[in-house]
């Protein structure tokens, strides 16, 4: 079949189970997809083949070629994702323009998702090409602070992108919205010595993680948020926490490969979750454990020991 919509999903986590059931609704309402439902810790290989870090993660197969992801659970846009791979049938002029309507406002949105935003092949740890590849290293050479989007990820973004900002080549570079160019316009930029006015310097990431950790009173650095763990430990700390009544803020380190990878080193702890009082680290889940049943946890979050 041409579309497959393969989910990889948890027992353990309630937003996979909701995810499942608006699958089960759109297998019913779009019987030529095939859609299928894979344990992600059932699977391990499979999961690190395709990058699956979290879950409910969904991934778009369109003739057997990945097209397409979806992290999270967001039941509208998986509804739209299989609306748009689902029909390769010709569509009329007015759903054309419309299709592309809708493409200018996503890419308007990728491309304002950060100050300095860097359109490649590869992500900046892996780059795919020769070009990519310099890009990255003239701007971690700068500290310059940029998220990236890896344009092999998505093949309409990949097109698009090219008649959206009139440029035929890969990498391209925006910041605040606006294209500045490709490797030979930035390399123009670093010799004359413009590049560092032009693009955003990077806070460094020690004092980025200090600022994170001192954020509230109390801080949790987890797989997910408190409203949606993403991994059976923040799942079972989350609900530890929650029982003291104590109030605490968290930060997905999903989200964020830079602190995900520099906590462990800053903290010298090298799993996650994290929980931090007053900008101290207490510890893990099982710390936390052994804290609840001394009696001492509560003290030790409002800050009274």
């Amino acid at each position: 079949r041409s579309l497959v919509v393969v989910h990889f999903w948890a027992p353990w986590a309630p937003q996979c189970a909701q995810m499942n059931e608006v699958m089960a609704a759109l297998a019913k309402e779009h019987t030529q997809v095939t859609f299928v439902k894979l344990e992600a810790e059932a699977v391990p290989e499979v999961s690190e083949k395709y990058g699956i870090s979290s879950v409910p993660t969904f991934l778009f197969f369109k003739n057997s070629q990945k097209v397409d992801r979806l992290d999270g659970a967001h039941a509208p846009e998986l509804t739209k994702k299989v609306q748009r791979y689902m029909s390769s049938s010709p569509v009329s002029a007015g759903s054309n323009d419309s299709a592309k309507e809708d493409l200018n406002v996503r890419l308007k949105k990728l491309i304002n998702a950060a100050p300095c935003m860097l359109f490649m092949k590869g992500s900046p740890k892996e780059p795919r090409c020769g070009f990519s590849k310099q890009m990255v290293e003239i701007l971690n050479k700068h500290g310059i602070s940029f998220s990236s989007f890896d344009i092999f990820s998505d093949e309409e973004v990949r097109q698009g992108l090219k008649t959206y900002s009139n440029w035929p080549t890969y990498p391209q570079l925006y910041v605040a919205g606006e294209l500045i160019g490709g490797l030979d316009i930035i390399k123009e930029l670093e010799a004359s010595g413009e590049l560092d006015t032009v693009c955003p310097k990077a806070q460094k990431l020690e004092d980025r993680l200090k600022m994170l950790i001192n954020k509230a009173p109390v801080m949790l650095f987890m797989k997910g948020s408190k409203q949606m763990a993403k991994c059976g430990f923040s799942k079972q700390i989350i609900e530890i926490i929650n029982s003291t009544g104590v109030d605490y803020e968290t930060f997905d380190i999903l989200e964020d490969e830079e602190v995900r990878q520099g906590l462990k080193t800053y903290s010298n702890w090298p799993t996650y979750p994290q929980l931090y009082v007053k900008g101290e680290l207490v510890g893990g889940l099982d710390i936390v454990k052994e804290l609840r049943e001394s009696g001492e946890l509560l003290p030790i979050l409002k800050g009274e020991n």
